[in-house]
């Protein structure tokens, strides 16, 4: 799984699977939460146990670090 980057302050960790397929998206895991947004455009696919305030902190995380993950995704998965 390769790690994108962490939130510390928050705890959270942005990742992908190393079988991924698109649309690009991303996976974010905290203790025992876990939900899974797609890039472009910025949307929920899926949450499993974290609230509504915390789920609008991931999406604006992901939104401010959209460029990155890209990056990242295309720099794993076009090699």
């Amino acid at each position: 799984m390769p790690p994108i980057f962490f939130q510390k302050k928050k705890g959270y960790r942005f990742f992908f699977y190393s079988n991924q397929h698109l649309p690009i998206h991303i996976h974010i895991e905290k203790d025992n939460k876990t939900a899974k947004f797609e890039i472009f455009p910025t949307f929920l696919i899926k949450s499993r146990k974290f609230n509504a305030s915390e789920i609008r902190e991931i999406r604006s995380l992901v939104d401010e670090n959209s460029g990155l993950i890209k990056n990242k995704w295309n720099e794993y998965f076009n090699n």
